[in-house]
């Protein structure tokens, strides 16, 4: 058996126990993960009531499609170390955090209703984007999703909204903090400064916001227009905010990711990983916050608010799955030159061996879109060095080419980023219809890849 998968995985080598070594994967160990990304794709489309209801068994299948080989053919304790390293240092930071501020954002409850303008939807659009980054993504889509559907509830022409809501409150906002998107919190939490990304990604972020902001006011307008005499007016409605208390509890959750930047006490090694003790702190500190924000929130305002726990139960089980499943992707790109990925790993250098920074910002891009942005970051960041005071200083721009590529280029499809999930999910319980997987990349590609064109040739050529 040993030796039919070994010759089936493509990869000459003995099995090891400790960590999962990039060179010795083939091509096929890739398959459960093109096979989760497809199931995402496709089995929405093609099974709707199945793929609701059984979401979850889906996932832990293909996780199990790369556990259980791995166990046969590098024996149970590299699958088990190898598991541990995901979880530990990869998918428990990544969705504490998600859920603190998941839970938090949905405390706080915007009473009021405005009318779905042009005008209004473009306010709130660029209002989301700047909280993204106070906030992170996560809170901000959370805290304004649900505005956004009542202000827009008498709308028919209303899918180009939520789209654009993904682009810029999801993703391209958070750029600015390590706060706002999980690819720079984990940027902080290797050495990079906390206002790094502010004074020097602010220039990128300006350009794509203002493009983004231009063009959905022209696309809202003209179908604004062409039924607006078909829209019932609902009277409008004094703005209010409730739940004030998660707003003081989103600011302990900033709180805690400063915390992890400037208080170092020390290692401990857990499962056979060895994790900072502030880390451990900051998880601590985003549970408490987590469970604080649940005890406090009235459940009036929860129901008022539409919260609820499936769109986070949803991205918990896909993304565990997921980052199960990159893990010999990942691998194969850590490998560098000697790794399955050697032609790709080559682009990212001239020939004098210097780094290209607008290759970094394509591949960085493009694989988050499909990835996920968090630890394809890590990958390129290492890529370039993994030092940190190099990537600020004389590296600066290949950082910088990074840290857009794997934020801005995390709106390239639903998976690139937790919060896009979260807001489709969310749309489709309010009953709006979505694009599917490969609809939304469709718009994705038509509207950012021009303007991330535009991003390369001011920024990184």
């Amino acid at each position: 058996m040993l030796r039919v998968l070994t010759a089936f995985a493509l990869f000459p080598g003995p099995a090891f126990a400790a960590a999962l070594d990039g060179r010795l994967f083939g091509p096929v160990w890739a398959l459960p993960f093109v096979g989760m990304l497809l199931s995402i794709a496709l089995v929405p489309l093609a099974a709707p009531q199945l793929w609701h209801h059984h979401h979850g068994k889906i996932a832990a299948g293909w996780a199990a499609a790369i556990m259980l080989p791995t166990a046969v053919v590098f024996g149970p304790a590299a699958m088990l170390s190898e598991l541990a390293h995901v979880m530990m240092q990869e998918y428990i930071p990544f969705i504490a955090l998600l859920v603190a501020l998941y839970t938090t954002g949905g405390g706080v409850l915007l009473t009021g209703r405005l009318e779905g303008t042009p005008l209004t939807n473009t306010a709130l659009l660029a209002i989301g984007t700047v909280l993204a980054s106070l906030m992170g993504t996560t809170g901000a889509c959370m805290l304004l999703i649900r505005p956004m559907l009542r202000a827009n509830a008498n709308r028919q022409r209303k899918t180009h909204v939520f789209v654009f809501f993904i682009f810029l409150v999801g993703n391209i906002g958070g750029s600015l903090t390590p706060i706002g998107d999980p690819p720079l919190y984990l940027g902080f939490l290797a050495g990079v400064s906390f206002f790094w990304p502010l004074n020097n990604l602010l220039g990128p972020f300006l350009l794509c916001v203002g493009v983004l902001l231009a063009l959905f006011f022209a696309l809202d307008a003209w179908a604004y227009s062409r039924e607006r005499e078909g829209i019932a007016r609902l009277p409008p409605q004094p703005l209010g905010v409730q739940g004030g208390i998660n707003i003081a509890l989103i600011g302990v959750v900033v709180l805690a990711v400063l915390m992890q930047g400037y208080w170092r006490p020390g290692q401990v090694v857990l499962l056979g990983e060895t994790v900072p003790i502030e880390r451990l702190c900051a998880i601590a500190i985003f549970a408490a916050v987590t469970l604080a924000s649940v005890w406090l929130t009235p459940r009036a305002l929860h129901e008022a608010n539409g919260f609820d726990w499936f769109a986070m139960r949803e991205v918990a089980k896909l993304f565990a799955a997921i980052f199960i499943c990159m893990g010999p992707v990942l691998a194969m790109l850590r490998a560098g030159m000697e790794g399955p990925a050697a032609g790709l790993v080559a682009l990212t250098d001239d020939a004098a061996g210097n780094p290209i920074p607008w290759v970094y910002f394509w591949s960085a891009g493009m694989l988050s879109g499909f990835l996920d942005n968090a630890p394809t970051y890590l990958v390129f960041f290492n890529l370039a060095g993994g030092d940190a005071a190099q990537l600020m200083g004389p590296l600066a721009q290949v950082l910088v080419a990074i840290s857009c590529g794997s934020v801005f280029m995390g709106a390239l499809t639903y998976i690139g980023n937790a919060p896009n999930f979260m807001v489709k999910a969310i749309v489709e319980q309010a009953g709006v219809r979505m694009p599917s997987f490969f609809g939304y990349a469709a718009w994705a590609f038509a509207i950012l890849l021009p303007l991330f064109v535009l991003v390369t040739f001011i920024f990184f050529l």
